[in-house]
């Protein structure tokens, strides 16, 4: 099981890395799947700017790509480009703290990766809706030593 954190193209160091990475496991396991190999590059937007338009034929700007490299069902593999730039412009847009919003853009990469979507409604209430779990649990695992918790 390996989750990897790599930039592109800017200088950003991801705050509590092994944090995340238990995070993201028990993410994976409270929905039933287990990570085999989850790759998060953070990046500039004009970086995930050219994989949109490279890959996806998009030619906007957008905060996170995921490409699911997965051949088993229950299993993760994948590979998730995020924006740092978007990520912190939707943070003060939407009121929340940088790592909120980073929070809620890094667990939205891995519900893509268990099948969640976004492009509907209703999916898109549900993906909110897991998000926010998400960054609730975070919050959770990640109390300072010492604060009795």
């Amino acid at each position: 099981m390996a989750i990897h954190f790599f930039t592109e193209d800017i200088r950003f160091q991801l705050p509590n890395k092994l944090t995340r990475k238990r995070w993201l496991k028990e993410i994976a396991s409270g929905e039933g799947f287990k990570i085999i190999e989850l790759n998060y590059i953070f990046c500039s937007d004009e970086y995930l700017h050219q994989i949109n338009v490279d890959y996806l034929n998009h030619d906007t700007l957008t905060d996170i790509i995921t490409f699911d490299n997965s051949d088993e069902k229950g299993k993760i593999e994948g590979d998730i480009f995020i924006s740092i730039d978007r990520v912190f412009d939707n943070a003060k847009t939407h009121h929340s703290s940088n790592e909120d919003e980073l929070s809620r853009v890094i667990s939205h990469g891995l519900l893509h990766l268990m099948g969640y979507k976004d492009k509907k409604k209703e999916d898109a209430s549900l993906m909110r809706s897991k998000e926010n779990l998400a960054i609730d649990l975070f919050h959770k695992i990640n109390v300072p030593r010492g604060t009795g918790n």
